[in-house]
């Protein structure tokens, strides 16, 4: 093992913390938006934006999980604690982040705050977060309107847009946690006035449980019951040690239900007093009759108030502890202990970064992975049926909705795409996350794939479940490189391969690798029919609905993709051949199988169409109508690039070690010389017989480079987009039975409703695909070495290697983030208040993507999911700079 790695009190944790029970059990579990998902909704008509609202979610009990602000819980969601606070002149009390439904946004659903994610280590022994909350009435109806009234061809209107931070009248509100032990969490908040003048602040640590007892299955019903002699709230839960949640000073104890309060929301009757808005309603309209005066309940709040001075900051510490005494005697040591751990342990993950600026946006890049786990929990079969007490099911309901998918039962930590915009998994997203994270807790990494490939998630047909608004919808299969890149990463860092891992997950695989064949090869000729695949707008037409003048598509992206997943199964079992030599057979599979689609991708399917236009030197989707007739879909996207993803380089060493696979790829090399030509030939005499695989020969990797590389075209200043510019003065128009779709390019927002509008593949730049571009670009180079040079960019005459060419998209992207020479951060656009207000600057935003003009953050602003692979990325070309030097 590394030295960074060695006498790391947070390694030991990570590496001893194999389940939830340990330092694990409680972290930032809790969602920031509960309402508006499909698990909340059980209406006929399935609009869950509209069934359960922001507006609803502080009298109504959620079913399946809970949210708050810099919250936390254990890792069933038991137990829960966060933030909540008021400034005197709000409606309601600020107890989650509020944002717009889908129907509401020019471009869909988005969150209307200001919060970051500055700090944390993978096991949670040290947290930090900021809100910034406004002393002005918050504008709720202000973003409502003005969003609404703008089109798809404006920009969003922001909370910052309202002015409402122009005069500095606005708290800081840092929350941290520290553990002592893994049932012993103190929490710091540290409220800061940035205004100059004195200003009221409400301050309510938030503590409840999840309801688990109103639905008809569980009676159970925990308790929180004060005891202000001693100054704490005992926790009472069933098989759990009584503990404490620990206070200092006199803060009002408050006290209600997490119950629905029915007579509020249609006019019903309340089972129990004191309803889960009973806090609210006391503190904003001072109803005195909504806390319970027994100080006992489900859900209860320690009430401060304070005037804060111009600049003044006011801290109040917590503890939850089975401890009952002396909560705060060791209180300070226990946070610098374990800060200065967190810093130890971000000084060996990122030895090699020297950059102070980098090593800021690398940690925070970490910080926002780590606070967007969150517990997810699922029973689809459950919730189709409905409960015995609530919730009652429709015949139509039952039918609706994700009904083929009765066996999935979610009941787990996964890593979110982001816990306000996408607080449920997106399988293909996950892929992604896994990259940076196996550099700070492969344990939990390598769980988060096989998770996605149990019986209980994986659909017995083989399919992995996409996200919950439709699990059948269909992500590009990448999976398999993932776990290749979660395996190859921790091997790095330990020395040796868990082959454990490598052969358990192989085998999930292999069954969703078969649903892909069966499935999405129709016509069984190696070109495939994926559909959506993720890329949301990026076809002419809706790819997951079927073509609207019939026949079917074959897609140059879903046929790479498949290709890559050969490759990637390939790699594995060559791997595991090593130690299991019986393995060599599956490896012959795929090896034949990626020659296959490869073959079927250079005209030999029944088709003969070919996907690669000799006219245009790209790839294009093909669309096979019911007349007979095949049209290609001449749209110049990523689509035509994704061919460079399949790309895998043997080392002669590798094929010595496999004399089994070896003979095997000798016999296909001289019995089926039309497939075998598909492989690159020998190198060269002095490198052995070093091999590629690669879905495209060095004449087409020329001609898609040539086009990827040109700044008239797909390269940005801030990486590559996923359309050519080439589409801004030059449409793409496809038109059949009166109708016309076109395809045009856009840098920024849709200016469509496809997929709710929030996310645009047509010119924006997205992480995940250009992270796959710079690790393709890579493995040619490794293959080609330093004799292959190309133009970069395009028409500059200045011709570099292949991985400078990597390293030079790695830095573009890394820029998006890095203060430039004038000081400033490009995601944040031309928003003088992050530019330069020294309270704003330095805290960072991880947008879903950016525009492909400006490099201005678009989308979900926390998706740390994929965009933090700015971290691996930064981890590679620091990596490769110190090889140089």
């Amino acid at each position: 093992m590394s030295k960074e790695y060695l006498h790391n009190p947070e390694w030991d944790r990570i590496l001893s913390s194999s389940d939830n029970k340990t330092w694990r059990r409680f972290g930032p579990y809790l969602s920031e938006r509960q309402w508006g998902t499909v698990r909340e909704d059980y209406s006929d008509h399935g609009f869950a934006w509209g069934s359960f609202t922001h507006d609803m979610a502080r009298s109504k009990a959620y079913r399946w999980g809970e949210d708050g602000i810099a919250g936390l819980s254990d890792h069933k969601q038991q137990f829960c604690f966060s933030v909540a606070m008021w400034n005197g002149k709000d409606p309601i009390l600020k107890e989650r982040l509020f944002g717009l439904a889908n129907h509401e946004g020019n471009h869909g659903e988005d969150v209307k705050e200001l919060y970051y994610y500055l700090d944390s280590t993978p096991t949670h022994t040290y947290m930090k977060m900021l809100y910034k909350y406004p002393m002005q009435p918050f504008p709720y109806d202000k973003l409502l309107q003005e969003n609404k009234r703008r089109s798809k061809l404006e920009t969003e209107y922001e909370l910052i847009d309202t002015g409402i931070f122009d005069q500095d009248e606005y708290f800081d509100v840092f929350v941290e946690y520290a553990k002592a032990k893994s049932d012993d969490i103190l929490a710091k908040i540290t409220v800061v006035n940035r205004s100059k003048k004195t200003a009221p602040f409400h301050l309510l640590p938030t503590a409840w449980f999840r309801n688990s007892w109103s639905w008809g299955h569980d009676d159970y019903q925990p308790e929180l019951i004060a005891m202000p002699k001693d100054k704490a709230i005992r926790i009472k839960y069933r098989m759990q040690k009584d503990a404490f949640l620990h206070y200092e000073g006199e803060p009002e104890l408050l006290f209600c239900e997490n119950e629905t309060n029915w007579e509020k929301l249609e006019g019903g009757k309340n089972e129990k007093a004191y309803a889960k808005d009973g806090i609210n309603d006391y503190v904003v309209h001072g109803h005195a009759d909504s806390v319970n005066p027994d100080l006992r309940g489900t859900k209860s709040a320690l009430y401060w108030k304070k005037n804060l001075k111009a600049g003044e900051e006011w801290v109040i510490r917590l503890r939850m502890s089975t401890r009952t005494a002396k909560a705060f005697e060791d209180f300070d040591q226990v946070f610098a202990d374990r800060l200065k751990e967190a810093d130890d342990f971000y000084q060996g993950l990122q030895k090699g970064v020297k950059d102070p600026e980098l090593l800021n946006i690398q940690r925070q890049a970490y910080a926002g992975m780590l606070w967007s786990k969150q517990f997810y929990l699922y029973d689809v079969n459950q919730w189709l049926n409905g409960d015995p007490k609530f919730n009652k099911s429709s015949h139509h309901r039952r039918a609706g909705r994700n009904s083929s998918w009765r066996h999935l039962v979610n009941n787990n930590i996964i890593s979110m795409p982001d816990k306000w915009e996408y607080p449920w998994y997106a399988a293909w997203d996950l892929a992604f996350h896994c990259i940076p994270l196996a550099r700070v807790d492969p344990n939990f990494t390598k769980r988060q794939l096989l998770l996605m490939l149990r019986e209980y998630y994986m659909h017995p047909n083989g399919q992995i479940p996409a996200y919950e608004w439709n699990f059948s919808d269909v992500n590009p299969p990448v999976h398999a490189w993932s776990a290749w890149k979660v395996y190859s990463i921790d091997k790095e860092r330990s020395g040796e391969g868990d082959i454990e891992f490598l052969e358990k997950i192989f085998h999930k695989l292999l069954m969703n690798f078969t649903w892909w064949v069966n499935q999405k090869d129709t016509s069984g000729n190696n070109l495939f029919e994926g559909g959506f695949l993720g890329l949301d707008n990026i076809g002419v037409f809706d790819r997951s609905h079927g073509l609207p003048a019939g026949g079917r598509m074959e897609q140059a992206d879903a046929t790479a993709w498949m290709a890559m997943y050969s490759l990637n199964m390939l790699r594995m079992a060559l791997e595991i051949s090593q130690t299991r030599p019986y393995y060599q057979e599956m490896a012959s599979k795929f090896f034949e199988h990626f020659l296959s689609i490869a073959g079927a991708m250079f005209n030999i399917g029944k088709e003969g169409v070919d996907l690669w236009d000799e006219t245009d030197e790209f790839y294009y989707d093909a669309v096979h109508l019911e007349n007979g007739a095949t049209q290609i879909l001449k749209v110049r996207s990523i689509v035509g690039i994704i061919p460079l993803f399949a790309v895998e380089v043997l080392r002669p060493e590798l094929l010595e070690a496999l004399p089994d696979f070896t003979r095997r790829l000798q016999w296909v090399l001289r019995n089926r010389p039309d497939l075998g030509s598909l492989i690159s030939r020998w190198y060269e005499h002095g490198k052995g017989e070093t091999r590629m695989l690669s879905l495209v020969r060095v004449h087409r990797l020329k001609c898609i480079l040539r086009r990827m590389l040109d700044e008239a075209e797909f390269l940005s200043d801030y990486g590559i987009r996923g359309l050519s510019k080439y589409h801004k003065d030059h449409p793409y128009e496809y038109s059949f039975d009166g109708q016309t779709h076109t395809v045009h390019y856009l840098p920024g927002e849709s200016d469509s409703s496809m997929f709710g509008g929030n996310s645009n593949w047509r010119g924006p730049v997205w992480f995940p695909i250009n992270y796959l571009i710079v690790e393709s670009l890579m493995k040619f180079h490794d293959y080609y070495g330093e004799s292959f040079r190309l133009e970069y960019p395009t028409g500059s005459g200045n011709f570099l290697t292949l991985d400078k060419i990597a390293t030079n998209i790695s830095e573009r992207l890394i820029n998006i983030f890095r203060k430039n020479e004038k000081g400033e951060r490009v995601f944040h656009g031309n928003t003088e208040k992050f530019q330069k207000d020294p309270h704003f600057n330095n805290h960072l935003l991880f947008y879903e993507y950016f525009n492909g003009d400006d490099g201005r953050g678009l989308g979900a602003s926390h998706q740390t999911g994929w965009t933090g692979l700015v971290a691996e990325l930064i981890h590679l070309t620091s990596k490769k700079k110190a090889h140089h030097n």
